[in-house]
């Protein structure tokens, strides 16, 4: 299965890969020393497992050994929340950094999917189907304390929260139209901030300092995803990349930004927060998808 990130129900992603990236020259993949990215992966054949490589790429480590997908860490860098089918349901499970103690949170008949902490550790905001409809939910981090965040018509996904902790960007989904909205941490105060009917806008991704949020979009045409980025706000909307970008996700330290990138080969890649020094980070037959840095 491929590991690149689901758009609706089916990946549309740009065909042409960005071949030259892998040569380009660039400031050093992170300015932090020993940073970490962890990514999906199908490189062990068959399922999609969670692997954690080096922020240049360098000593990969299958983490699950299980089907895994959709990583994302606990703010203290301890702990790894992801989704799995592995027990037959889509379900939010956690484990710790090196992949032990996989433990599922959410036991749950519906699709869950999605997870995301919140800056002080103690949530999970995370999407799921058990009302019927793709909402976002959030819980406490050991899966108790379920709480409904969106009921309305619209599918909701790609929840992301705010560094403060008191906002969420998501994926507002209707009319077969796909727009980034914020809304406060207890769901109320929907803003649509991308407003773009034309186009679909998914996968926010705050900047360390708030100020900013990466996203992938079409609005370029052709059905080809790229990177961008906006104010907080929804203003100055800048693209980033130029040929294919999915699930952009900042450094700690906000200077870099890892994507995945490519058609039939997905692979993961950093640039410098302004769209410069591409660097292909995998480089591997098989498909990388979904990188985050360790905080």
């Amino acid at each position: 299965m491929k590991t690149v990130e689901r758009i609706g129900t089916s990946l549309l992603l740009g065909t042409a890969l960005m071949a030259a990236c892998s040569g380009s020259e660039a400031t050093g993949p992170s300015s932090a020393p020993h940073a970490k990215i962890a990514f999906e992966s199908d490189r062990a054949g068959g399922a999609t497992n969670i692997y954690m490589m080096n922020a240049d790429g360098t000593e990969v480590v299958n983490l699950t050994n299980n089907p895994g997908f959709f990583p994302a860490w606990s703010p203290d860098g301890a702990k790894i929340a992801f989704e799995s089918g592995r027990d037959g349901n889509q379900d939010i499970y956690v484990m710790n950094a090196d992949g032990t103690g996989q433990v599922n949170l959410t036991h749950n008949l519906a699709i869950d999917e999605s997870p995301a902490w919140s800056p002080d550790g103690t949530k999970i905001a995370f999407v799921s189907t058990r009302a019927g409809n793709f909402d976002i939910y959030e819980m406490n981090s050991d899966g108790s304390g379920v709480t409904r965040l969106t009921n309305d018509p619209a599918y909701h996904r790609y929840p992301s929260w705010s560094p403060d902790g008191t906002k969420l960007a998501f994926v507002h989904t209707i009319d077969f139209n796909s727009d980034i909205y914020l809304m406060n941490a207890d769901g109320t105060g929907p803003v649509n901030l991308t407003n773009n009917p034309a186009r679909d806008d998914f996968s926010p991704a705050w900047s360390p300092d708030g100020s900013e949020i990466a996203f992938t979009s079409d609005r370029a045409g052709n059905f080809i995803w790229d990177v961008y980025v906006m104010n907080s706000d929804g203003s100055s909307v800048t693209r980033l990349t130029n040929n294919s970008g999915l699930s952009p996700a900042w450094s700690p330290d906000g200077t870099k930004i890892a994507f995945a990138s490519g058609g039939g080969n997905s692979e993961v890649y950093v640039m410098n927060r302004d769209g410069t020094g591409l660097v292909n980070l995998t480089n591997n037959p098989a498909a990388d998808g979904h990188p985050v840095w360790r905080p």
